[in-house]
């Protein structure tokens, strides 16, 4: 009996407790099987856990969420979590005081689980995960690069480029129905070729020059009323929305903050791009050069090139003291993206100096979470919590030997 729940501990298909007991011709049921398997893998191990790795995995992608803890001196798993809270993680650690560190991303309730259930130990942010956060947080702010810099832009320019396009789609329009009208068709059959209207073709055909079209006066309703006040306000350097609203309330405005604050968004936009072009630019104007491909690049990237390449130099140097003078660097460069990552770096910042000074990462647990996936898939997703715990840890019947 021991035999079979060892092997069945480690066989996949689909319900392999049955083929099991048809080998060996055994008169007990499958459910007896898999319930010795489930209560033998709930026996608390004897061996005391010094380190642990913590990481969550998907039940349901994106939905439901479990939690799986790992050994990561004896590269097993020790138990496997039905879900991803501060709660559970925080009471497994507290039922394993032996624990003196802790290994786990960068996920907050893991570091809060940590907190409350093991104050003892030392908490590591895993590498992978702190060079994956400020790798996302690049990307991000390279994607705000692509938008082309106005050196002048006033509130209403987009939407004065946008009537500009409309006026010159209806005057090539408006060239047509002439066109076709001089040439002898009439307005039904123009009408059908080029897809208008019949009243709009008649009233263009007795027309020679495309009129202007209507615009209404602004009102006080409107933030366009009072554009001369806002753009010296905006001349200022201030485009906070609220205190606009509250100046321009004392001028007779009667609309909404959200009028005003779409209004006076290209201003905020245009100011928050020159304050990033003058942080990372050079004296010269020109772009700068990559060190390794000898591509011209622009400043901002290079500089953000820069900090990536000495953050990854950091982790693998051991240096703590290097770490510090890094983020202090980050939060001064003008850059937003390292603003952000330098900043909730600080918010934890024993965990990330720790993943600089200490050997341990998070890199068991990920191996262990594809191997838990690939037993998920083999049981077509039907087992729960209990026999996936079963299935992950490593099991030894008593009495059994391997001789």
């Amino acid at each position: 009996m021991a035999k079979i729940v060892r092997l069945l501990g480690h066989s996949t298909g689909g319900r392999p407790a049955e083929r099991l007991l048809g080998c060996f011709g055994m008169m007990v049921s499958d459910d007896t099987v898999l319930r010795c398997l489930k209560n033998r893998s709930a026996t608390p191990s004897a061996t005391a856990l010094r380190v642990v790795g913590i990481d969550d995995w998907s039940w349901r992608r994106g939905q439901t969420y479990g939690t799986i803890i790992v050994d990561l001196e004896r590269r097993c798993v020790v138990d496997v979590l039905a879900d991803r809270s501060s709660t559970s993680v925080a009471a497994w650690l507290s039922a394993h005081p032996s624990i003196e560190i802790v290994s786990r991303d960068r996920q907050g309730l893991y570091a809060e689980g940590a907190r409350i259930g093991a104050p003892q130990a030392r908490q590591i942010a895993d590498r992978f995960h702190l060079i994956q956060n400020l790798r996302e947080v690049i990307e991000k702010q390279l994607g705000r690069l692509e938008r082309p810099l106005r050196t002048k832009v006033s509130a209403t320019a987009e939407i004065d480029d946008t009537r500009a396009g409309l006026r010159c789609l209806l005057q090539a329009k408006f060239e047509q129905v002439r066109r076709l009208y001089d040439a002898g068709k009439t307005a039904t059959a123009i009408t059908q070729e080029l897809g208008l209207s019949r009243k709009r073709v008649d009233k263009w055909i007795r027309l020679n020059i495309l009129p202007e079209r209507n615009a209404m006066a602004p009102t006080r309703r409107s933030p366009a009323y009072y554009e001369g006040y806002l753009s010296r306000r905006s001349a200022e350097r201030c485009t906070v929305v609220r205190r606009l609203l509250t100046e321009i309330k004392q001028l007779r405005f009667t609309g909404c903050y959200t009028h005003l604050a779409r209004f006076v968004s290209p201003w905020r936009r245009r100011d928050r791009e020159s304050k990033e072009v003058r942080a990372t630019s050079t004296p010269s104007g020109l772009l700068a050069q990559d060190p390794v491909t000898g591509r011209q690049i622009s400043p901002q990237m290079a500089a953000m090139r820069g900090f990536a390449m000495r953050f990854r130099g950091i982790l693998r140097s051991r240096d703590g003291g290097k770490l510090d003078a890094w983020l202090e660097e980050a939060c001064h460069s003008g850059i937003y993206a390292l603003q952000r990552f330098a900043r909730t770096a600080q918010g934890d910042l024993d965990a990330v100096r720790n993943a600089v000074t200490e050997r341990w990462s998070n890199g068991q647990a990920e191996g262990q979470i594809s191997r838990l996936k690939t037993l998920k898939r083999a049981m077509y997703d039907r087992a729960g919590v209990a026999l996936l715990r079963a299935r992950m840890l490593p099991f030894q019947p008593p009495g059994f030997h391997t001789n």
